[in-house]
């Protein structure tokens, strides 16, 4: 069955899209606003300033690939729709990075889950950064926006097998736990949401701000990789970007350059994305790129006795936050409980172990169940999180230090998540660490992790949550940009991005990058219109 494809529809129509693979010569291209990167924070503001008759150009490294393009195969899609084919890695190579790099940055590939800002965060950021004008009061009405916007709403079905195993364990144990709001409209229900929506239901900004941009007579350079800002002679200022055109490989340069010239710049690039094109234009600040969080993620694995089928269905609809709020905001590092979907390639390159004992892991798929903790990082004084550099060929990369509060909130998890998959009904549990073995009970499973050895590499971390380093501040001494993401030093430039947060979220984080940027852009519009 072929089903409409709107985006592509659109193209053909007219719409100003260029694929920097195709041009035969350097581009020289100007507009009022130039948006690098088109995820949640430039997919948001892109809508926001075409719509009021802006000359928007949004550009963008990835490739424009649509839900034609869309079939569901994780080796087409990692490589095609993800940073580093889906295994991009801080700098010591503990912890593995899920990022997005396609038209619609990670919004194209996420599983959907929508939460608001924490109120406790909000708060924080007020006493402790003096962003008394973000508190959730103010903020609710660009999450109301937001939600509405993107058609972000309760999830009426029933939750998949996968997701069944957290809700059963939270009820046996007693803990805390609630269902995942979803930005989708008319889902089918497939589970494969990380590889691209293939129906079009999830309302990413491949979907819904990026073609109402374009329907405004934005334009779209796709396959460009900004390299540097253009720093305007007074040193006050930018007059643009430069950067190459990659060849339809996504990747090496075809040889052509372009460059953009605007009265305004906004930077969405996400938190490595955007500290990095800053460092590389010697824009840098004493804030640039530190305090960037991940929300590094635990894993526990469970053999279950029924089948479980962890690949089919909509991929996260319950959670727990019952460890989230038992101890201070700076106190040890509280987690996340969440389920993610469990397809064969990423899950056979994240278990644990070699040889026969990870075949025979593989080989009970259907009845395999995964449970993560996101911890929440940035709030302990010891949790300040990593810092974005760039390597001798320009490219960035994450250093993010694994400290002992990490490690403590890790092996906690892993209590947790054992415990609550045990009292699920599993079979077995294995803790995602190298020296981990199968465990066939709750007292097994308590005293085996208590001896652990917490290390890099040993015990496997991943993270599909990438926060700050270009933190908003008070004052110009303590972060990169104001409340409205406006740079301190370069008055017409601007970050809408996840690199604002001068700390984690503790909640999946799209929604607070759609309801920021929402705020920022609506700024931004009043300015360059009056």
């Amino acid at each position: 069955m072929s089903l409409p494809d709107p985006v592509a529809e659109g193209v053909a129509s007219g719409w100003r899209v260029l694929d920097g693979a195709a041009q035969t010569q350097d581009l020289h291209l100007t507009c009022d606003v130039l948006i690098i990167g088109t995820g949640a924070g430039g997919g948001m503001t892109a809508e926001v300033l075409a719509s009021a008759g802006l000359d928007v150009l949004m550009v963008e490294e990835g490739a424009l690939r649509t839900s034609r393009d869309f079939r569901l195969l994780e080796a087409k899609a990692y490589p095609e729709l993800y940073q580093e084919s889906a295994s991009r890695k801080t700098a010591d190579k503990a912890i593995n990075i899920l990022q997005g790099r396609t038209v619609g940055g990670s919004t194209t590939v996420n599983w959907t889950s929508a939460f608001r800002t924490p109120a406790d965060t909000l708060n924080w950021w007020g006493e402790r950064y003096g962003l008394h004008g973000l508190n959730p009061q103010a903020m609710a009405p660009w999450f109301d926006m937001a939600e509405a916007r993107l058609g972000i709403d309760d999830w009426l079905a029933d939750p998949n097998p996968n997701n069944s195993v957290l809700e059963r364990g939270c009820q046996a144990l007693g803990l805390k736990h609630g269902r995942i709001r979803r930005n989708v409209r008319g889902c089918w229900n497939l589970g494969y949401c990380g590889m691209g929506c293939a129906t079009n239901a999830k309302q990413s900004m491949l979907v819904t701000t990026i073609p109402a941009a374009l329907q405004h007579k934005a334009g779209l350079l796709s396959r460009a990789r900004v390299e540097r800002l253009l720093l305007a002679a007074d040193g006050k200022s930018v007059q643009g970007a430069q950067g190459s055109l990659l060849r339809a490989d996504d990747h090496s340069s075809s040889g052509y350059q372009f460059h953009l010239k605007a009265r305004h710049v906004v930077l969405a690039a996400g938190a490595i994305g955007t500290p990095a094109i800053l460092l590389r234009s010697g824009l840098g600040g004493a804030q640039l790129g530190k305090r960037t969080f991940l929300h590094p993620v635990s894993i526990c694995g469970a053999v279950m006795s029924q089948r479980i089928e962890a690949y089919n269905g909509a991929p996260q609809t319950v959670y727990s936050d019952h460890f989230m709020h038992t101890q201070p905001l700076d106190g040890p590092l509280g987690y996340k409980l969440e389920v993610p979907p469990v397809h064969p390639l990423l899950v056979g390159v994240t278990l644990s172990g070699f040889g026969q004992h990870s075949a025979q892991l593989m080989q009970q798929l259907p009845q395999l169940h995964v449970m993560l903790a996101l911890l929440r990082d940035g709030f302990h004084p010891d949790s300040q999180g990593g810092q974005v550099r760039l390597r001798s060929d320009g490219t960035p990369e994450l250093d993010y230090p694994l400290t002992d509060v990490l490690w403590d909130g890790v092996r906690r998890s892993w209590l947790t998540m054992a415990e609550v998959q045990f009292a699920a009904g599993a079979r077995q549990v294995q803790v995602i660490h190298e020296q981990a073995p199968l465990l066939n009970s709750w007292r097994e499973a308590k005293e085996m992790i208590g001896q652990l050895p917490l290390k890099p590499l040993l015990a496997r971390l991943v993270s599909a949550h990438v926060m700050g380093g270009a933190a908003m501040s008070s004052q110009p001494d303590q972060g990169v940009v104001d409340e409205y993401g406006r740079h301190w030093s370069l008055r017409n430039l601007s970050v809408i991005d996840g690199s604002v947060f001068p700390t984690s979220i503790g909640a999946n984080p799209q929604l607070s990058v759609y309801a920021f940027a929402l705020r920022a852009a609506h700024q931004l519009r009043e300015a360059l219109k009056a």
